[in-house]
């Protein structure tokens, strides 16, 4: 298939090692080398390989899921998931359905009007759920396995769009501006929390019960639709983005390397639930984060459940709006090495979240060697664990922390694969 621009990856093959499409995830690079190692589609055959500029070229590149075909899809440019078949733009009025409106649901749900004891119900409810189906069913995309998904240019991205890699083996997606997964319908929950939230559902890319994944110098954000841009309704903020980088129900073998995170809450989620039963995620959830540039994030970088997860050689700049940035969930297994966080408070890196330990060492906080676990203990009365009790093994080179604030900013994210 043909690009706008009529380069075709097919008929104009580059050299081998420079083809990203044909890529693979090296040998020991993190959890997702485990095994079979990870290898996206880098063995499709020629009529396979696709080039797309429109959302209806990426759906039909994509195909079914379910079809296991070695896949190579090639992102040329810019493509709006807020736009219809025939190209015209859409708006989140061309989503609702049986008569939802915000400033219907707004009057409804008032605290004033409907209290803030139960979770909004009724026929505008309804309406919001069936709104929200109907966007989810444009805008999310899944990616099956034996897939690359690889930016084309430096200015290949997908904007709006909730990437799905579910239930699937064997995914790579690379080279790519991912921005504003916006949910034109969140709900008013007054439950949550002492004073009620806005809770939104679409994550930037969720990978879901799959295994084998490798996202690499990637770049996700909010793009020119910031939460902070949102207003105030209930007192509370109308929150329209959830994760930037969810890894949930019981996946496994994930490496997130050189990825650049910005301007966002919620960032990147490791398990669903405290409850092991629900997906059976004791023992997966095995994840590798290295290498990426977590800039001005709220939260949740990661927050870890269960899994033995390998943090280091990221960089985290502080600023805006800063709650923690690795969370010690329940079961969890994380160790944190090599890593630089400048601007943030050395007690505030942590956040204890029904976990009991972490291995963290050779950190660095404002350029200075760090002990992580001591100066939570040390802030908050407590006596989290310093032992994750394994020590990990799949790793490429772990670089000194004190280059990581000039190495990461310049080599992570989309447009920047050398």
């Amino acid at each position: 298939m043909a690009g706008a621009d009529g380069w075709n990856p097919v008929r104009r093959q580059r050299p081998a090692p420079h083809e990203p499409g044909r890529e693979v995830l090296p040998r020991d690079d993190g959890w997702a080398a485990a095994g079979t190692g990870t290898t996206g589609g880098s063995a499709a055959r020629p009529e396979n390989v696709h080039a797309v500029s429109t959302r209806a070229q990426l759906l039909s590149a994509l195909g079914d899921p379910a079809d296991n075909t070695p896949k190579i899809i090639y992102i040329e440019g810019a493509i709006d998931a807020d736009t219809s078949d025939s190209g015209a733009p859409l708006t989140c009025a061309d989503y609702a359905v049986n008569g939802y409106s915000l400033a219907a649901y707004l009057a409804a749900y008032d605290p004033a009007v409907w209290g803030r004891t139960a979770v909004p119900s009724g026929p505008l409810e309804e309406a919001r759920k069936a709104s929200y189906a109907k966007m989810a069913a444009h805008v999310s995309i899944a990616v099956g396995s034996n897939v690359t998904l690889v930016g084309a240019g430096r200015d290949a991205a997908l904007k709006s769009f909730g990437v799905r890699i579910a239930g699937a083996d064997n995914v790579i997606v690379r080279n790519l501006t991912i921005t504003d997964t916006s949910d034109c319908f969140p709900q008013w929950d007054p439950t949550d929390g002492a004073d009620g939230n806005w809770n939104a559902s679409f994550d930037n890319v969720e990978v879901s019960a799959s295994t084998h994944v490798w996202l690499d110098h990637n770049t996700f954000n909010d793009g020119d639709n910031p939460d902070s841009g949102q207003p105030l309704y209930f007192g509370r903020p109308y929150q329209v983005h959830d994760g930037l980088l969810d890894v949930v129900r019981a996946s496994n073998y994930v490496t997130l390397s050189w990825n650049h995170l910005s301007n966002h809450d919620k960032v990147t989620l490791i398990g669903n639930t405290d409850n092991e039963s629900r997906y059976g995620e004791a023992g997966k959830l095995k994840v590798t984060l290295h290498h990426n540039y977590f800039q001005g994030l709220g939260q949740r970088t990661p927050r870890v459940r269960f899994g033995q997860v390998h943090i280091y050689n990221n960089y985290y700049m502080g600023g805006g709006p800063y709650a923690y940035s690795i969370g010690v969930g329940f079961g969890s297994q994380v160790y944190a090495e090599s890593n630089a966080f400048d601007g943030i408070p050395a007690a505030n890196v942590l956040s204890v979240l029904n976990g009991t330990t972490i291995t963290a060492k050779d950190n660095l906080v404002d350029r200075r060697p760090a002990d992580l676990v001591a100066a939570y203990n040390a802030a908050n009365g407590t006596a989290l664990g310093s032992d994750a009790g394994w020590t990990p093994t799949l790793f490429t080179r772990i670089h000194p922390p004190q280059v990581l604030r000039v190495l990461v900013p310049t080599g992570a994210g989309a447009g920047r694969l050398r």
